[in-house]
């Protein structure tokens, strides 16, 4: 293979071709780079500095298969671009019938657009790949949990002692057993989607070794989860009630929560990501 197309050539191809602001970062007037700097690349991908220069320059070639999921939702690769950094890790690329982590290009566009809203994006299986900056000031950071522990149903449906994952304080609903009803049907509609994944035969496995959720799925109900009410209790500006909408396909769940306009809870939704901000730069 040519030196300049192996894996880290690649990786620093995508990178110097995507802007920041394709990424809903800053681009200030110093700035020389074109595309994104390492250490964003770095942080949007979930990796350290140090392991991404060690692909780039090919001293690290076999990244897992998490990483290069990571890599490719980071980079916003096409479905073909994203299958080939799978082959150039020498992974195998995801098949059809498998759930993907992958957000396609313009998906991540508009998502950068949505400006003040609170936003993220699950897989089929409720596995958390993706949210924005109003997300983690609303909720709290779900980075620092551990990749496995994203995962929305196990936070509702918990088999160990093991805290939330997605929510650092309190959030209520309207209609509790509703939502869990729904998380639980949605998850049977997804095992008619992807019936030979194995992240989800696991997940279910393991998730019915809890007594609600065992209950629920004995019902056999099969729906799509769309819409609810929460509140949050947010350290620092106190209950902000949101409307919680999620638009769903067969691969991906994006959830979108936002306060009616020019109420208190849009206000405080505004706080909340002025806060989230601040503390991010301590």
């Amino acid at each position: 293979m040519t030196s300049d197309a192996g894996l880290g050539a690649m990786i620093r191809t995508w990178r110097d071709r995507l802007p920041p602001s394709a990424a809903a970062l800053p681009v200030g007037r110093s700035r020389r780079a074109v595309g994104l700097r390492r250490e964003e690349l770095a942080d949007l991908a979930g990796v350290s500095v140090d392991y991404l220069v060690r692909l780039e320059q090919g001293r690290a070639t076999t990244p897992s298969a998490p990483v290069v999921a990571s890599l490719a939702r980071a980079l916003q690769l096409s479905t073909a671009e994203r299958d080939h950094l799978y082959r150039l890790a020498g992974l195998a690329a995801p098949a059809d019938d498998s759930i993907s982590d992958h957000i396609p290009p313009g998906v991540h566009r508009v998502l950068t657009r949505l400006g003040d809203a609170a936003v993220a994006v699950f897989a089929a299986d409720w596995q958390l790949v993706w949210w924005n900056r109003g997300w983690a000031a609303l909720l709290g950071d779900p980075g620092a949990q551990p990749p496995r522990l994203r995962n929305f149903a196990r936070d509702r449906f918990p088999v160990d002692d093991t805290p939330p994952s997605l929510a650092r304080w309190p959030v209520t609903e309207d209609d509790t057993g509703a939502t869990d009803a729904a998380v639980v049907s949605d998850l049977r509609r997804a095992t008619g989607r992807f019936p030979h994944d194995t992240r989800l035969a696991e997940l279910i496995r393991v998730l019915r070794t809890n007594q609600r959720f065992a209950e629920l799925w004995a019902t056999g109900t099969v729906a799509a989860h769309r819409e609810d009410h929460k509140t949050i209790e947010h350290p620092s500006v106190g209950p902000v009630t949101v409307d919680c909408d999620v638009l769903s396909d067969d691969d991906l769940k994006i959830v979108i929560m936002t306060a009616a306009p020019g109420s208190e809870d849009e206000t405080k939704l505004r706080l909340a990501a002025i806060a989230g901000h601040h503390e991010t730069l301590r």
